[in-house]
């Protein structure tokens, strides 16, 4: 091959490699991005609970009682900043074969995925209405 047809080769690559880039539409540097952007429906947000209930829960096999709502834009935290939150109920186990009981958390979503798990849920779970989520009782080990 000459070198001619290598430095094409090369430049097509590069090029096709590149443009993508091109085309995201994310913030400029220094501007934060938009409310619709941070707020974005968490459309995958089950497969997003169940990932990381892996690494929040020590055992997160034979869970029991889980149930979901749907999420919901609340204000969060202490500036009242509104986040896609999503309830949950489950009783986890503790150890071996002991249930720690019943407990509830928010999953807190930033952009569309998760971002965090809150453990005090009080004000953003009231009212919430719960159905059954066996996805949650079937995690492997």
């Amino acid at each position: 091959m000459s070198s001619a047809a290598v430095w094409r080769a090369s430049l097509v690559i590069g090029l096709s490699l590149s443009l993508p880039a091109c085309s995201h539409r994310g913030p400029i540097e220094g501007e934060a991005p938009s409310d619709q952007a941070i707020n974005a429906y968490p459309t995958n947000y089950k497969a997003d609970i169940l990932a990381a209930m892996h690494a929040y829960l020590n055992d997160p096999t034979g869970i029991r009682d889980a149930a979901i709502a749907e999420p919901v834009l609340k204000p969060t935290g202490s500036g009242g900043v509104p986040r896609y939150i999503v309830c949950l109920k489950f009783n986890p186990k503790k150890s071996g074969h002991e249930y720690a009981g019943s407990k509830e958390v928010a999953a807190v979503f930033l952009a569309g995925r998760f971002d965090q798990f809150n453990e005090t849920p009080r004000e953003l779970c009231a009212g919430a209405a719960y159905a059954p989520f066996p996805e949650l009782q079937k995690l492997p080990p």
